[in-house]
């Protein structure tokens, strides 16, 4: 490995480290934890009290099946729709978002705009 590429995981890594320090999800106010593949999303509601998943939704599902790139960003819209009504279901109101190495801009940007139209608060 080179040493850009080298350089790019170590500030990913910090950029993690420096998100995930300041949050932690309760019971009440779960933690919404996201990994981004270059195709899917995945997104797990975590109780970091009992350190337990209370929800996972994943865009790697048949309802979610993309023809282009173009569409990723209504795809990060439907998952964030349906992650909030399934919240709802469990009497879920709010979460903090644990966006992780990534940057909110793009399909982060969308899922979390998405969720707070379905009235969670993040």
């Amino acid at each position: 490995m080179g040493e850009y590429v080298k350089d790019k995981y170590r500030q990913r890594e910090k950029r993690r480290k420096r998100v995930r320090k300041k949050i932690f999800g309760t019971g009440n106010r779960p933690r919404l934890s996201i990994y981004k593949s270059n195709r899917y999303l995945y997104l797990q509601l975590i109780d970091d009290e009992e350190g337990r998943t209370l929800l996972f939704l994943s865009s790697s599902g048949a309802p979610y099946k993309r023809g282009n790139c173009a569409k990723s960003l209504e795809i990060a819209r439907k998952i964030g729709k349906d992650l909030a009504e399934q919240a709802k279901k469990k009497k879920i109101e709010q979460m903090v978002l644990d966006r992780g190495p990534y940057h909110y801009h793009g399909r982060i940007k969308y899922l979390a705009e998405a969720i707070r139209k379905q009235g969670i608060k993040i």
